[in-house]
């Protein structure tokens, strides 16, 4: 027969358990709070992430020239021109062969187009030219219909750009004042906190950027793989515009999703234009096939050896990010849970007894010969 229960140790339980629910409720308002106020500040906010992660990507270039003598001012101003160089030449690399071959393209465009005509006018779909007319009109009447959201549309793309030009702009000034003053900032940080926090919060900022860092080169190291082998699949299937479709898939690396989609939408649409139908569908499958290694093998085996979370974190952590603030929670929730790991493992270590020492209450009761 079982014994009772202890009506003492199970109010103690019970005033425990609640005193916990408390505390974490507080934990929840106070999460909820911070990330209210991001949400509030992100105008500022997001020109500082943007500007810190390429700070990460440019810091090893101006730390070597730092030093070999050169002032920091000096290097800063030579990594962020160089920086600019190369971001005007990647984009140079895209954009002037596909101008050049506008006229082709659109050539093409409209030949591929008759010919899926053609080929859902036969069988099995024997679809008329009847039907496709009164599809495409039925398009065309639903198109005017919506003309004002069609404007709308507009109006809100053309000031997207315009907020992605500022935020482009202030992300480059503060990735050089980061590349400027980076190191006196830590020395800084730590003579204006009190006590204790002038050493945690200063070694917790060095874990983070060293994270960060982390994060942008396991994210380039994707790229280049998806570039490596898409322009690979495309060279092989004898597509023209390899290298600026390699270049376009290294860069669309760095916006998960919509970034991968976008470069696919390209390398299939140029294959379309240039090889036909059958050669677009082949593009097609090296892409989905490529995009799904990446997205299930490489990145997270990559970010996982690199940020020290399992890859299933950074698969849970990738959409959970997507699902609350799409293409942006997509590209910051990985950097952000491996933050949140540095922060935890710090805690921890923090909260941990030094071997040899144990708590009073686990230690050996003499009278009881610690039974």
């Amino acid at each position: 027969m079982s014994a009772p229960l202890s009506a003492t140790r199970a109010r103690a339980a019970l005033r425990t358990s609640a005193r916990i629910s408390v505390d974490l409720l507080l934990v929840l308002v106070m999460l909820a709070a911070t990330l209210w106020l991001l949400g509030r500040m992100w105008s500022v906010v997001w020109p500082l992430v943007v500007g810190l992660l390429l700070t990460t990507l440019t810091w090893p270039a101006a730390r070597f020239l730092r030093r070999r003598g050169w002032p920091p001012a000096l290097a800063a101003s030579a990594v962020t021109v160089l920086f600019l160089l190369l971001a005007v030449g990647v984009v140079a690399l895209i954009a002037v062969p596909v101008a050049s071959q506008s006229g082709e393209l659109t050539d093409g465009v409209v030949e591929g187009i008759q010919k899926l005509r053609e080929w859902a006018a036969g069988p099995p779909l024997n679809i008329g030219d009847d039907q496709i007319t009164k599809a495409m009109d039925t398009a065309v009447a639903r198109a005017q219909d919506g003309v004002g959201s069609m404007v709308t549309a507009v109006v809100t793309g053309v000031s997207t750009v315009v907020n992605g030009l500022i935020t482009a702009v202030l992300a480059l000034f503060l990735m050089f004042f980061f590349l400027k003053d980076g190191p006196r900032f830590l020395p800084w940080l730590a003579r204006q906190l009190p006590g204790r926090l002038a050493t945690d919060v200063p070694t917790v900022a060095a874990r983070g950027w060293d994270t960060l860092g982390a994060f942008v080169r396991s994210q380039a190291a994707v790229g280049l793989l998806d570039a490596v082998a898409i322009g690979l699949g495309l060279w092989i299937v004898g597509v023209p515009l390899v290298l600026p479709l390699a270049v376009l898939t290294f860069v669309s690396a760095f916006v998960p999703i919509i970034g991968a989609l976008f470069a696919g939408f390209v390398a299939v649409l140029i294959a379309l234009v240039s090889n036909g139908l059958t050669d677009a569908l082949i593009v097609l499958a090296i892409i989905v096939v490529v995009q799904q290694l990446e997205g299930n093998v490489f990145q997270p085996i990559l970010q996982s050896r690199g940020l020290g979370l399992h890859a299933a974190v950074v698969l849970l952590a990738v959409t959970l990010g997507g699902s609350l603030a799409g293409i942006v929670g997509s590209l910051l929730a990985v950097p952000v849970a491996a933050l949140i790991a540095v922060v935890w493992n710090y805690v921890r270590e923090q909260l941990t007894d030094p071997p040899g020492e144990l708590e009073p209450s686990t230690a050996t009761d003499p009278a009881t010969g610690g039974s």
